[in-house]
């Protein structure tokens, strides 16, 4: 299997950033990490030899990028505005620097768009953002609305709210989306949602497919047993529907 380790000072983000690739050909799979993690937790996970065989055979061909997270949504120090300022960097290195990158190593016209717990967020905030960019998303675990105090997880911005969150948050924006030729792009796309059952942020997933419903947006929300948050399940899961 081709393996490329990739590293490059971002202007966007001001720093180096590292991805990985695996495979040489196929639909090319923009693959987000979940919270903090870095760009080798998706093989560390082994979900990349879970999909060995079609990427091996050129079906697929994955880019697994790394987070900022912790400079980010994570950020406890930084004032809620800094936290969204720095997420709208980083989807800035991903659209301007990722994505060229990714279509200068492979022509193929399918992208999907991926990502494992708040990974996951990145994916589809992405995907509905810029519909125009992605054949399908398929998305783990996620949580798509930050500002949600659920369990153990705060509220990510801690009570602020500005334009930036609300046009980084699916659950907040959609409801309002007008534009035709947007959902259009949307109606085209393969959505792929999987929760666990026990997973706090269940019904965030069922108020978001709730939402892609009534916007005529056809979408698949797949709900596995347990909480299904780990790589045991994301293993399963990735071998299915990616």
């Amino acid at each position: 299997m081709n393996r490329e380790y990739h590293k490059w000072w971002s202007e966007h983000l001001q720093r180096d950033m590292e991805l990985l690739v695996f495979g040489h050909a196929g639909a090319k799979v923009l693959v987000f990490p979940s919270r903090l993690g870095r760009f080798y937790e998706y093989e560390n996970l082994g979900i990349v030899k879970y999909l060995k065989d079609k990427i091996e055979q050129g079906h697929l061909q994955l880019y697994c990028v790394d987070s900022v997270d912790a400079e980010s949504f994570y950020c406890g120090w930084a004032h809620p505005s800094g936290r969204i300022k720095r997420h709208v960097d980083f989807e800035e290195y991903i659209l301007n620097e990722v994505l060229p990158f990714m279509h200068s190593k492979n022509p193929h016209e399918c992208v999907i768009s991926h990502g494992l717990s708040l990974g996951a967020f990145h994916a589809a905030n992405l995907a509905f953002r810029y519909p125009h960019l992605f054949k399908k998303l398929v998305a783990f675990s996620g949580r798509y609305d930050l500002t949600l105090a659920v369990e153990c997880f705060n509220d990510l911005f801690d009570g602020f709210y500005n334009e930036d969150i609300y046009f980084h948050t699916p659950s907040h924006f959609l409801p309002n989306l007008e534009c035709s030729l947007r959902l259009s792009q949307l109606r085209e796309m393969d959505i792929i949602l999987v929760i666990g059952k026990e997973d706090p942020f269940l019904q965030n997933n069922e108020q978001l497919s709730s939402i892609l419903l009534q916007k005529g947006i056809n979408h698949q929300l797949l709900i596995w047993n347990d909480r299904a948050h780990t790589g045991y399940y994301w293993r399963r899961m990735a071998a299915l529907y990616i």
